[in-house]
């Protein structure tokens, strides 16, 4: 990787008390590396962030504390209820070193999947990962056929046995109605 590539690591959630806290959905592995007091994050509103939030890019963390097990923010400039109610449903966003890779080797960025080729495992082309789609029970790659289709495959080893990033592709048990249609609707 060449450049700097921004990716989202948490989502603002409720508030919390009257000093402007605001509960975090957290969607990183590293929280203790991202969420830091002086840390500076984008923000980018959510469907549901209030008008007032939209205006909000660059957001500057004032205080971090885990309660009850939830990750708990305050933003400098959104320091009581009013603020903190103002960055509701705001997407996190923070930049990557150029280097940087998930400690795990079977855990992947977004950016790393997004445009590789996926073939099944016989190795016959179906198309390419489109995005990457943070489920609760599980991440799902967004397939784009050739032909248009979307298919979305639940991103565990059963249906998604190879992942060969130097290769430029990952590989895809397929079965009908997932990537390929039904044969009924061909």
């Amino acid at each position: 990787m060449s450049e700097a590539v921004e990716v989202v690591v948490g989502r603002v959630g409720r508030p919390h008390g009257l000093r402007g806290d605001v509960s975090v959905e957290v969607r990183t592995d590293s929280p203790e590396l991202r969420f830091v007091v002086g840390a500076h994050l984008r923000g980018e509103p959510g469907r549901d962030t209030p008008a007032p939030a939209a205006r909000v890019a660059d957001l500057e963390l004032a205080s971090v504390r885990w309660h009850s097990g939830r990750l708990l923010l305050r933003f400098v400039g959104a320091e009581d209820r009013e603020g903190a109610e103002s960055l509701r449903g705001t997407l996190l966003h923070t930049t990557l070193a150029p280097d940087e890779v998930p400690d795990d080797p079977d855990e992947y960025f977004d950016h790393q999947l997004v445009g590789l080729a996926v073939t099944d495992v016989d190795g016959t082309p179906l198309g390419v990962i489109a995005r990457v789609v943070h489920g609760g029970a599980q991440d799902l790659l967004e397939v784009r056929t050739p032909s248009g289709r979307t298919g979305l495959v639940p991103f565990v080893s059963a249906l998604v046995p190879e992942v060969d990033l130097a290769g430029g592709r990952v590989v895809v048990a397929d079965r009908p109605g997932l990537v390929t249609p039904f044969p009924d609707e061909t």
